[in-house]
Parts: C-alpha cells; structure tokens; sequence
C-alpha cells in the first residue's frame, strides 16, 4: 500500500502537467517580420505577420501612402497608417494578420506602381504564403493607395485566390488606378467599401466611394458602409491622423469590417 501510495505522489505532478497541455489553447507563434522573395533580383518584400490559434481567414492589409514601415522599434512597424497601427484590432477580432510594406528595391509605391503587373505579383506572393502557411481564405484588405493594389490585384488573381476584398478610404478619382477606373465588373468575390463620412481628401471622396457600389455588379456581396465616429482629426485630410484614417473610430471600424468579413452581405 505504501509503495502504491508513493507512486501515486511521484506520478501526479506530471499526469497534472499533461491535464494542462490537452486543455490549454494552442500557442501562438510570435509575431514578426518575414522578407517574402518580391520575384526580381534580391528584392524582399517585408511582411509583418501575426498569427491568431483559432482564425478562420488571413487579411493581408495594404497600407496606403508609400507604404513604407515607419520606424522599427523593438521588431515592431511604427507607421502610424490607419491598417498598420489597427493590425492588432484584426488580430483581437479573431483572424491572422499580415501586414505588407513596399519590396526592399522600391524607394516609393505610388499610383503606377501600384497597378503593375510586378506589383501584382508580389501581392500574389504573399497571398501564397498565407495560403502555405495559414491553410485559411485570404481578404485583401487596403486603405487609401493600399485599395488602388487591392483592387488590381483582386481583378488580376480572381476568386481562385482570393476570397474577399475590403476598400476603406478609397482612391476614387485623379490618380492612376483610382477605383472607379479599374474594371471593377471583373471582380468576383465578396466586396466591402467602407469610407469615413468627414473625409476631406479631395482624390478620396465619400459620395464617390458610394457610387462604386453599383459598379461591383459581379460580386456576389457588395456593401457600402458610412462611419461616423471618431475625433480629433490632425494634420493633412489625405494623411492617417484625420478623417482619412478614422481617427479614434479605429476599433469601431476594424468591428464593423471584421463582422461583415464573417458574414458578407449586400
């Protein structure tokens, strides 16, 4: 009895331990930079990805701008682009993040660059990744100049690779690729426009945004939505920190995209 006893004592310790690895959640996978091959020379694409254990789908946010990273601190992006400082609302709402910043031999992505066919194909590289990597459907996610690459990219590689498409503070007029120029019948896949009611650039006109709705006649879910919230615009209209970038409506934004991404409808 007392060897039986002994026993018991020396084996509870780990039959505990092996009781919390089947309940606890899987971990998960440090966030981090990846370089991606952009497909030309030495050229990488930097990617920040982020990893949620339980995610249904993989967004691959497109920032606008330059889409360069701003400043690295502590392994971290310090753009304050509005896709880029919300990566970790997306990740709270359930799904993997990967954040894609301009290829390493690019001093600039700007409206011609970003309906180019090279382009593309670096989008087309990260959706690959994310699809090896992840297993889970793939949204494009862009904001400002970023949906000016969702949207060619969307067109170019099709349903077959892409599952959804989210535009937020559109490029509607007087640039290359401005949405309303691109064909947008040729997209097939579940299409969100969202823009801020008080954005005041002048290329990114919420009426206009509106209007792309009935364009997007092959989607098979097409929605507008209108945000209203926020405060304390700053700086230049076309910049992040005003209206353009939803300032202080970041998580009621990233929500509203998020809950139509599980559940698209017109």
């Amino acid at each position: 009895m007392r060897l039986c006893r002994s026993w018991l004592l020396t084996m509870l310790p780990a039959m505990w331990l092996a009781m919390l690895l089947v309940l606890a959640p899987p971990a998960r996978a440090a966030d981090g930079f990846v370089q991606l091959d952009a497909g030309r020379g030495d050229a990488r694409i930097p990617v920040y990805a982020m990893e949620h254990a339980q995610a249904g789908a993989t967004l691959i946010l497109l920032p606008g701008g330059d889409a360069g990273t701003g400043k690295i601190s502590n392994g971290e992006p310090g753009s304050g682009n509005f896709l880029v400082r919300s990566r970790q609302l997306f990740v709270d709402q359930g799904f993997n993040v990967l954040v894609m910043f301009r290829a390493s031999d690019l001093r600039l992505l700007d409206f011609p660059e970003r309906i180019s066919s090279e382009h593309v194909t670096e989008i087309a590289h990260v959706i690959d990744y994310a699809r090896s990597t992840y297993g889970k459907p793939v949204w494009l996610v862009g904001t400002s100049r970023g949906t000016v690459s969702a949207t060619a990219a969307t067109i170019a590689l099709g349903s077959e690779r892409i599952a959804g498409l989210v535009l937020t503070s559109s490029v509607t007029n007087r640039k290359a690729g401005a949405i309303g120029t691109q064909d947008l019948d040729k997209i097939t896949v579940p299409t969100l426009v969202v823009h801020h009611k008080l954005d005041a650039c002048p290329i990114c006109v919420p009426s206009q945004a509106e209007a792309l709705i009935d364009r997007l006649k092959n989607a098979p879910q097409r929605k507008f939505i209108l945000v209203e919230g926020g405060s304390s615009p700053q700086g230049d209209p076309c910049e992040a920190r005003h209206w353009h970038g939803y300032p202080n409506a970041e998580a009621q934004t990233v929500k509203l995209i998020t809950d139509w991404i599980r559940q698209p409808a017109s």
